[in-house]
């Protein structure tokens, strides 16, 4: 778990050198504003006193996505941090122009994860996402990308990687997250390309957009440090749930007509298929069609708007394993009795819940 002689070294991020054992905040120029400003992202990078890997913890890629700049806030605080062996990079806002304007994408509209490893040549986001991959990616072995659920929506914690990839699933289950969902990832994202380039790189979910909500945060430092402990970085224990389910098979369950939504599922809910989902009203409160879900499962996000019209997605349901039934699944959930029902309870707080009568 070395870190690569082909990629370039850490002591000469942007001609700055980083001494062993030291700890620096850095910019890293990655555009310019309309004025011809530098638009400089803020880095801080830790160097332990032994060789080890060179891993980057990145958020706000999306720029209203902040739990993991909330994430990497609590991290550079944290004095019980310590990186003994390799590098460590954490880049709590990736998007600057996005996070400045409370937006996911750049000013041009552009969305800056659909665009690596981006161009020198290219458009804004082009031009940015090839310093990002040039700069922090292709100086890592390894990533972990910080995000939360699109605007009007909320997401279960839960862990995006590539399973096929062997080093990606290693630190996939050594994050320590309740849920993997199996996939590349997007055309253009950074977990794919990173991937793709020799940099393994992981994704976690958690939560809605514009908010540091505390068990999200509490569930990204668990992961990051149990990830950080098992590379050897540090000699910190490890602290995850005794099970985790790999999710292979995902659906949105859509509306059909408009009208005015009464959930009755919340976020990392466990939930038998053909259940209750929600039940879509007129305005006037009559009832026009009740929502089901399509097989067992896990709630792993679910739209926090109530307004709804037809072929919007309400709730997305990860199918549990055919050798797992739901009442196991709660059993080892009951069983470990810590963050993750913590997080339950701490998610349906954003939407009004009620049982189908």
């Amino acid at each position: 778990m070395s870190k690569s002689d082909s990629k370039p070294s850490i002591d000469s991020w942007q001609h700055t050198p980083v001494p062993v054992g030291s700890a620096l905040d850095l910019k890293l120029a990655v555009s310019e504003s309309y004025s011809g400003m530098d638009v400089q992202i803020p880095i801080h990078i830790r160097r332990g006193q032994e060789p080890g890997p060179t891993v980057f913890i990145t958020a706000a890629l999306h720029g209203d996505e902040i739990n993991g700049t909330g994430t990497i806030r609590q991290l550079l605080q944290d004095e019980s941090l310590v990186v003994r062996r390799g590098a460590l990079l954490l880049a709590p806002v990736l998007n600057l122009l996005g996070f400045d304007r409370h937006s996911r994408y750049l000013p041009d509209r552009r969305d800056l994860n659909r665009s690596f490893p981006g161009s020198s040549q290219g458009s804004l986001a082009s031009r940015m996402a090839r310093t990002i991959f040039d700069e922090i990616v292709s100086r890592c072995d390894y990533g972990i990308d910080l995000h939360t659920a699109s605007v009007r929506r909320t997401n279960y914690p839960n862990v995006r990687a590539d399973l096929d990839s062997p080093k990606v699933l290693q630190i996939a289950e050594a994050f320590g997250c309740e849920l993997l969902l199996d996939g590349k990832g997007p055309r253009g994202s950074l977990r794919r390309e990173a991937t793709r380039a020799g940099c393994p790189t992981i994704v976690f979910e958690g939560g809605e957009v514009s908010k540091v909500e505390p068990r999200i945060v509490e569930s990204a430092i668990r992961g990051v440090k149990n990830t950080l402990s098992y590379l050897g970085m540090t000699d910190d224990k490890t602290s995850s749930p005794d099970y985790q389910l790999k999710i292979l098979t995902t659906k949105w369950v859509r509306a059909d007509r408009g009208g005015f939504l009464q959930f009755h599922v919340k976020p990392g809910e466990i939930i038998e298929e053909g259940q209750p989902i929600a039940t879509n009203t007129t305005l006037l409160g009559r009832e026009q069609r009740v929502l089901h879900s399509p097989f067992a499962g896990v709630v792993i996000g679910m739209t926090t708007l109530p307004a709804t019209s037809p072929g919007e997605p309400i709730c997305h349901i990860g199918q549990l394993p055919s050798d797992l039934t739901t009442a196991e699944f709660a059993r080892l959930r009951k069983e470990e009795n810590g963050l993750e029902q913590r997080v339950v309870r701490a998610l349906a707080s954003n939407v009004m819940v009620t049982d189908r009568e």
